[in-house]
């Protein structure tokens, strides 16, 4: 369920999805996704509103997606063998993710 919640970084309400609620010292802090800005805030208990309708109407800026079957590769040198080969890994390497964020920009 999409709320509006209070960012104290951003300075405005903003639309988030709830993901968690936990108990701090004072209040109770919520996790959220906020869905115009693609990104995960801490937020009392007490920045938290129900939308109206009319600003639930505007469309969303950002969506949350997933790379389907996308696996990281990297390329492998052999300096005896004198040959380059890409070939897949775990985890991507900073250069790969680099690159992505060229392509998303």
């Amino acid at each position: 369920q999409v709320c509006v919640v209070f960012s104290e970084e951003l300075k405005c309400w903003c639309r988030a999805v709830i993901q968690s609620v936990m108990r701090s010292t004072d209040d109770y802090q919520t996790e959220c996704f906020l869905v115009d800005y693609a990104k995960y805030i801490f937020v009392k208990s007490k920045n938290i509103r129900v939308p109206l309708d009319a600003f639930m109407r505007i469309p969303y800026r950002a969506k949350k997606c997933r790379l389907y079957r996308t696996k990281p590769v990297t390329l492998h040198i052999d300096f005896c063998a004198g040959a380059a080969k890409i070939i897949s890994t775990d985890r991507w390497d900073s250069a790969a993710i680099c690159y992505f964020q060229k392509l998303l920009k």
